[in-house]
Formats: C-alpha cells, sequence, structure tokens
C-alpha cells in the first residue's frame, strides 16, 4: 500500500499590492533605464564644451582640430578660389591667436583635443541692444565664448608655462564662483578671458561677461545639453567623421535680427518664429566635396506642425537632363504661406510677398493668392533650362515653371484670363499651336523679343515657359530625363525617403550663361562659386516637428597647397 499523501499547503498569493508595486517598480526601472541610455547616446553626440554653452546662446560652430581634414579642405577649388580661403583662415588666426601673441602649433596643437567649440552669445552677455525704433550701432565686438578641449593635461601646463604669449604681457587674476580667471586687454582694446576647468578643458573668452556665464552654466545654469530636442536632432544627422557641426537658436536669432535690423517685424511673424526651437548641421568631407545634413525642428508645446505628406516624386522626370538649375517642392500654396510668414524677420529677402501680390494686381487684374495659389496646391518646380541648339542668341536659357494644379477649372480659367490681358492691354499676339502634337499657347511681342509658352503635362500639370523656346525639349517627355542625369543623381544622393522637394544647379554650365540679367553675379563670389562644379539639396518632412535637409556640394581639386599667408 502506499503512504497516504500529504495535501499540499495551498499557494501562497501575493498581496495585491505587492504585486502591483513590483510591477510599477519593473516598468519604472525600465523606463528610466531606458532614458538614462537615450540621454548618455544623445550627450555623445553633443559639441565638446556643451555644459559650459549657455542655451540662449545665439549660434554654436565645432570644428576638427585634424590637420589632415583642413589639408584636405583646402585642396579643394581654383587657384583663385584657395588662395581667398587661404586668406580668411589667416585673417581667423591673426584675430584670434596672433593678436594675442599665441601659435597655434607651437601654443595650442600639442595638447588640444579633436574638436573646438566657439559660441556667439546674445548682446546681453556684454553688448548693448538699442531701444525699438533707433538705428542699431555696430558693436565694438560679438560675445564669444571658445571651448578648448584638453587632451594631454601636463603638456597644456607645460607649453602654456613656456608661451611667450602668456609670459608676457599684462596678466591680471581673478577668481569667480571658485574659478580663477585671467584676463589681460591690449593697446587695441581687445581683451581675453581664460578660465581653466578641471584639466579638462580651457574657456577663452573676449570679454569678462561673457567667460562669467559661461561659469555660471558649468555650475548648473541652463546649458545648450538641455535645449529641447537637440540631442535628438543630433543624432538624427550624427558623423563620426565630421568636419564642422552648426547650432542656430532660431527664437533668439529671430529675436536679435528683428531688433538690429531696422524694419518692423509683426508681432504675429515673431510669435511664429517663437514656436521654432533650432536648427543643427553637421559638414563631413568626401573625396569630391562636402556633404551636409541639416535638421529642424519645433518646440514640444508649439501649435504649428509640419504637414508630413512629402509630395514631390515626379518632378525630376518630367524636366530635360540637360536642366542647368531648378528648385522643387510639394505645395505651392503651402509654401508661399511659410515664406511670407516669416520673411519679415528674415535678413535676406529673395522676394517681397507684398510688393508682388501689388504688382500682380497692378499689371494683370489677378489677385496672387486667390487667382493663382488657390489651385496651386500640388508638386512644382522652377527650372532653368538652356536654349535648343539654333535658338536666337538674345535669350541663351529660359525659366519654366510647372505646377500639380489641384483644380484644372480654376487653373484655366485664370490662365484664359490672363491671355486676354497680354493680348488686350500689352498687345502681346496671344496664338494657339501645337508642339509635338500637344496644344500650347504662345505670347509673343516681337518688338521687344518676349516669348512665353504655356500648356499642360499630363492632364493637371501647367507649364510656362519665359525666354528660349525650350517647351519642345520637355513635350510629350524628355529624351532623358533629370532624374538620369549623373550630376544630378550624385548631388542628390540621400537616405531622406520620400522627399518634399530638391533644389539642383550644375555651376559650371550656369557661370557660363551669357547675356541672362537673372544671374549676373558679382565678382567678388564669381570666386567660390568657380570652386564648385554642382550643389544638389534634398529636403523632406520627417514628422510633424522636423525638417531635414541634405546638401551636397561638389568641388573642383585644385592645387596641393603650401603654408598659409
Amino acid at each position: 500500500m502506499n503512504a497516504p499523501t500529504k495535501p499540499r499547503p495551498p499557494k501562497q498569493k501575493l498581496p495585491l499590492p505587492v504585486t502591483l508595486g513590483a510591477a510599477t517598480a519593473l516598468v519604472a526601472g525600465g523606463t528610466i533605464a531606458y532614458f538614462s541610455l537615450t540621454r548618455q547616446q544623445q550627450l555623445s553626440v553633443m559639441p565638446v564644451g556643451a555644459n559650459a554653452i549657455p542655451q540662449d546662446a545665439l549660434m554654436v560652430v565645432s570644428v576638427s582640430t585634424d590637420p589632415g581634414k583642413w589639408q584636405q579642405l583646402r585642396e579643394f577649388g581654383t587657384p583663385r578660389s584657395q588662395a581667398g580661403f587661404d586668406q580668411s583662415l589667416a585673417q581667423f588666426r591673426d584675430r584670434f591667436l596672433r593678436s594675442r601673441g599665441l601659435e597655434y602649433e607651437r601654443d595650442i596643437q600639442p595638447w588640444i583635443g579633436k574638436e573646438v567649440t566657439m559660441a556667439f552669445l546674445p548682446p546681453q552677455a556684454g553688448v548693448s541692444v538699442p531701444p525699438p525704433g533707433q538705428s542699431a550701432t555696430p558693436p565694438t565686438q560679438q560675445p564669444t565664448v571658445m571651448v578648448l578641449p584638453i587632451a594631454d593635461a601636463l603638456k597644456a601646463k607645460e607649453v602654456l608655462e613656456q608661451s611667450p604669449a602668456t609670459k608676457g604681457g599684462t596678466w591680471k587674476e581673478r577668481d569667480y564662483k571658485g574659478v580663477k580667471i585671467r584676463e589681460s586687454q591690449d593697446t587695441a582694446g581687445q581683451s581675453a578671458s581664460i578660465a581653466v576647468l578641471d584639466t579638462t578643458q580651457i574657456l577663452v573668452a573676449n570679454n569678462p561677461t561673457a567667460i562669467d556665464r559661461a561659469i555660471d552654466t558649468v555650475k548648473g545654469g541652463a546649458s545648450l545639453t538641455q535645449t529641447p530636442g537637440y540631442g535628438d536632432a543630433l543624432t538624427q544627422i550624427k558623423s563620426d567623421d565630421a568636419m564642422a557641426r552648426l547650432y542656430v537658436n532660431i527664437p533668439a536669432a529671430a529675436n536679435i535680427s528683428a531688433t538690429t535690423s531696422g524694419r518692423a517685424v509683426p508681432p504675429q511673424t515673431l510669435a511664429q518664429l517663437q514656436q521654432n526651437q533650432g536648427l543643427a548641421a553637421t559638414a563631413t568631407l568626401a573625396n569630391d566635396g562636402i556633404q551636409f545634413k541639416s535638421i529642424s525642428w519645433l518646440k514640444p508645446d508649439s501649435q504649428r506642425k509640419f504637414d508630413t505628406s512629402n509630395n514631390a516624386k515626379s518632378i525630376p522626370t518630367r524636366l530635360p537632363g540637360d536642366t542647368l538649375m531648378m528648385a522643387s517642392g510639394g505645395d505651392l500654396k503651402q509654401f508661399w504661406q511659410d515664406y511670407s510668414q516669416g520673411v519679415s524677420a528674415n535678413p535676406i529677402q529673395l522676394v517681397n510677398p507684398e510688393a508682388l501680390k501689388q504688382g500682380m494686381r497692378s499689371t494683370v487684374g489677378l489677385d496672387l493668392e486667390k487667382d493663382l495659389l488657390d489651385w496651386m496646391q500640388g508638386e512644382y518646380s522652377l527650372g532653368l533650362l538652356p536654349a535648343p541648339q539654333g535658338a536666337p542668341g538674345n535669350f541663351p536659357a529660359s525659366l519654366v515653371l510647372m505646377v500639380q494644379a489641384s483644380d484644372r477649372r480654376a487653373a484655366e480659367e485664370t490662365l484664359k484670363k490672363l491671355d486676354g490681358v497680354m493680348a488686350n492691354k500689352y498687345a502681346f499676339r496671344v496664338e494657339e499651336s501645337k508642339i509635338e502634337g500637344q496644344a500650347v499657347v504662345n505670347w509673343s511681342l516681337p518688338a521687344a523679343n518676349v516669348n512665353v509658352t504655356r500648356g499642360w503635362l499630363d492632364g493637371n500639370i501647367a507649364f510656362l515657359s519665359l525666354g528660349a523656346p525650350v517647351a519642345g525639349s520637355f513635350l510629350p517627355k524628355p529624351a532623358t530625363t533629370l532624374a538620369e542625369n549623373e550630376l544630378f543623381r550624385k548631388s542628390t544622393q540621400s537616405e531622406l525617403n520620400p522627399r518634399n522637394g530638391h533644389f539642383f544647379v550644375d555651376m559650371d554650365r550656369v557661370l557660363k550663361l551669357q547675356n541672362f540679367p537673372l544671374l549676373q553675379i558679382p565678382a567678388a563670389n564669381r570666386a567660390a562659386l568657380e570652386a564648385m562644379q554642382s550643389i544638389g539639396v534634398t529636403t523632406a518632412i520627417t514628422s510633424d516637428r522636423t525638417s531635414r535637409h541634405d546638401v551636397f556640394v561638389s568641388l573642383r581639386k585644385g592645387n596641393k597647397p603650401g603654408a598659409l599667408p
């Protein structure tokens, strides 16, 4: 017989509060670990000295200290552009180093880390801003803080103690919150303030207030590292081999621009700009140029949000392969609204919106927004196409606008009204004709040698060309497309997909255009442009609060550079 088995005691259930407490602790612990890891990853991609840069800095630039990268950068260009770039480097060296008796190779290179960061602070850090309505007075110096990482503390101490720059001159010492600061001022009125932080970083500022603010930040003040979205933005555009990195504090920069530009900025425009948080970019050297990746993002609580539709898909396949220049996007009406809202606070105004509206009304009697933009809510491009062989030489190229109509009936009404205005008010000859079997309308004014052609592509894409007779190069479709152009493909390579637009310039061919009034480039800028072969930009809206731009500048290979002047 089997021995009788003892009944098993009933399983003890943990009290519900204990169970819930354990689950909560597990979730909380995992959440804390996740955010801790994420925070560490974000801090790892931030520039050197970000903990010493005040959060209200207007702009922050970080550059590599690798001599090989600078040598590679100096090898790009034409002899003229190389000489200009070397002169700029020499002026920077003289302004920040030699003016204070410092030599980079002797005093800094032996101990410096991999990257140097420079922050441009707002005017309250040593520069006064005039009241609204008064003209701005030129500041003596932009308040600036430079962070130099120390890779070899013993070498830094040895080199700097023996440097003629630090041994000579009149240096005074003061203590600020436990940090020793050395300061000097030369006969030209340029000051320098230097402080060492924990043998890991050297702070250099061009006025005492600026270095005090950096020390306040290190001691617990709001720093660049705490800027909402900054770490996540840098993670999206990080490059392990970056030549330079940039951050722009858009709200602060917009305020300063509005104050110092002398132009009245509507309160609603400033309010709109204040919803932006920042713009960040990285620059990386390639064998044949420079790759830039940039991102702009909105504040976490902003009412404004981006449209994530990314509708720019087909335009590069509709333009011919020999297109000289093009800019495209996904929604022309939305682009115009965004541009108009921010233009008054922008120091660079390509087009004055109000002037364009008034000009449209006075010349052709059309309301820009109601008669035109209301049906222009699709993909668009503005391109520059070369004149075909055998065309008259008075126009070497033609401007071509293509826009996808969201309402073709409204578009037809506006365009027919425009035909009547050009014929009756300006005595244009308005005639219908066909190109490759497709109907078009031509406006011509023989006395002024002006020619315009308009028509439709694939039923809902309106086009208008001004200048040389180029419509045959894309009607009914191009023999070879811009999307197949090797230079365009190389310049617009990007991980961004889907995309919201492109910008492309074949710089070689554009600079060779003769007698084209819209491309009269000043001689001062021409040298830099001649160093470029092409510029390509690819844009995308990556979320309702982030916008990305990838830029590739293809550069010529120049002569092997010598010593800086």
